[in-house]
């Protein structure tokens, strides 16, 4: 695991966001870009595309700052640190979008794999023993945001399936707006394989 950097808590030039999420690797980001190639040249959304370096499905939000607390990369370390949830499957195979103010369109799973529900349970329960306020909403709704401030809303529609093994989960730091938009892992903890 990776431990916190230093330097939280001075202003940036843009907002700090401190999140839980899976993260993919070089090949399922590969696979994800393909589909969402797929999907915007059917459906056209305009908006912004997301760059593949920056796909992710996030688990726990953790919130906005102007600067980051110092303390708060750590305790939330020391919460992760206790989660034991196991590796497991889970497969993309939907696109669709939120009707929030910049409408994301995604990629999603239409079934919510039992160990996926299992670790975002954990997580959030460490989060809450630790201490640390999460500011995600009540539910899992897994997807990895492909688009920002489509033009319309995405009905949900198929997308060739995506298997992806799950097998750690990590702490993301980033700095979104400024200069330098940039995502930096403050730590990565491993999901047992049964």
């Amino acid at each position: 695991m990776h431990q916190p950097g230093l330097g939280f808590g001075t202003p940036s030039a843009g907002i700090e966001r401190l999140f839980f999420a899976l993260w993919p690797g070089d090949d399922l980001r590969r696979d994800i870009a393909a589909a969402a190639d797929r999907i915007v040249d059917e459906h056209t959304p305009r908006g912004r595309r997301i760059g593949p370096h920056r796909y992710h499905l996030t688990l726990q939000f953790l919130g906005d700052f102007e600067a980051l607390p110092p303390s708060l990369a750590g305790e939330a370390c020391a919460a992760a640190a206790s989660v034991r949830a196991p590796a497991f499957d889970l497969v993309l195979n939907r696109a669709g979008s939120f009707r929030n103010r910049s409408i994301p369109w995604w990629v999603g799973c239409e079934h919510v794999p039992a160990g996926l529900q299992q670790l975002w349970r954990q997580l959030g329960d460490a989060l809450a023993r630790g201490g640390v306020r999460v500011r995600s909403s009540k539910g899992l709704v897994p997807h990895v945001t492909i688009v920002r401030d489509a033009a319309r809303p995405l009905s949900p529609i198929a997308v060739t399936p995506i298997p992806w093994r799950v097998d750690s989960f990590v702490l993301i730091h980033s700095v979104v707006g400024g200069a330098r938009s940039r995502y930096t892992e403050l730590g990565r903890w491993s999901l047992p394989t049964s």
